[in-house]
């Protein structure tokens, strides 16, 4: 049987650092190292390239707002901007001091939240003019961000973990008095890589460089803290028979089974049921490091991102090609397994 997955036609040039599905259509945003966002239309096999934006510098993160016409990115050019996908218009809402790792929008409080290596969170009020922007200072940079519907997970430099109320953020109150819900420490003994919000709102996953992936519930009480773990995955045995380690670059939940799909720089995907602890399936090995990860909006699809030079960490180098494939997922393939 043929698979059902087909690669998008005219790809990136360089590394890519984001993927993002459309909330509810099959248009994708893709971030790269060569300085565009690139809209796709990947309704049919090879997908149709719509438009792509340039920018200053490598854009390090995209994501959607409100709908399918606008866009915010973050990236090298230290940035922050808003992009109109039908007239190509480009607005700056705020200049971070560094690079911008991560860019997210929250449709239910309409804020826009940037993290920055210059270890600042942007909180962007966009139904208010545009002097209202708060600004977060964190302990340390920040590497990936992600959201629940009434929380926003921060995942640091030093395994620091900062878990904020959206509440709070929206409000009014002047920056220097927004606190963090909770502040945790990381259960991976090494580098985090990704963090990705249950779209229950109880918990998060988030991964390291060193080929683990951990899965925690937000609830503070001994008996939801007592369920959390971590596990091993995304090493290969070499020809000497030694596991070979890879970064876990990329991780995403299923929007109506909660399960979630890791990747790494081994180039697999893997399916897990976090509840469960265990793994669900893995696909076919693709020819390089997967960089990225989306699934659709109705869960029906899976992108995945593939760009060399992901496996060591270094971004935007290395041999190999760059791509993009749409994986349609059969009934039930992302369900869960149910507890052993």
């Amino acid at each position: 049987m043929s698979t059902p997955q087909f690669e998008l036609a005219n790809p990136p040039n360089d590394a890519i650092s984001a993927i993002q599905f459309a909330p509810t259509s099959l248009r994708l945003l893709v971030a790269s190292w060569d300085k565009h966002v690139y809209l796709y239309d990947t309704s049919n096999a090879g997908g149709q390239l719509l438009n792509s934006f340039e920018h200053r510098g490598p854009v390090l993160d995209v994501c959607f707002g409100e709908n399918d016409e606008e866009a915010y990115t973050a990236g090298l050019d230290w940035d922050v901007r808003r992009i109109n996908l039908t007239t190509g218009a480009q607005t700056v809402l705020s200049s971070h001091g560094a690079g911008v790792k991560s860019v997210l929008y929250d449709r239910q409080h309409n804020i826009l939240v940037s993290g920055s290596w210059d270890s600042t969170l942007h909180i962007h009020h966009l139904s208010k003019p545009s002097d209202t922007l708060v600004k977060i200072s964190l302990p340390n940079k920040p590497f990936s961000l992600s959201l629940t519907s009434t929380r926003l997970v921060v995942a640091m430099a030093s395994r620091a973990l900062h878990i904020y109320t959206l509440a709070d953020l929206a409000s009014d109150s002047a920056a220097s008095s927004i606190e963090p819900w909770q502040r945790r420490e990381s259960s991976l003994k090494f580098m985090t890589r990704a963090v990705a919000c249950m779209p229950n709102d109880e918990g998060y996953a988030s991964s390291s460089i060193e080929g683990r992936v951990a899965v925690e519930w937000f609830d503070p009480s001994t008996t939801s803290q007592s369920r959390k773990y971590a596990f091993k995955c995304h090493r290969q045995p070499s020809p000497e028979g030694i596991d070979v380690v890879y970064p876990v670059n990329a991780l995403t939940f299923h929007p109506v089974h909660g399960t979630f799909a890791s990747g790494g720089g081994d180039g697999f995907v893997a399916l897990w049921d976090g509840v469960a602890k265990r793994r669900i399936r893995q696909y076919q090995r693709y020819t390089t490091s997967v960089s990225a990860l989306s699934f659709s909006g109705d869960g029906k699809f899976l992108a995945v991102a593939v760009s060399p030079g992901f496996e060591d960490g270094r971004e935007g180098v290395g041999e190999g090609t760059v791509g993009v494939f749409i994986r349609e997922l059969g009934e039930g393939e992302a369900k869960g397994k149910g507890m052993k």
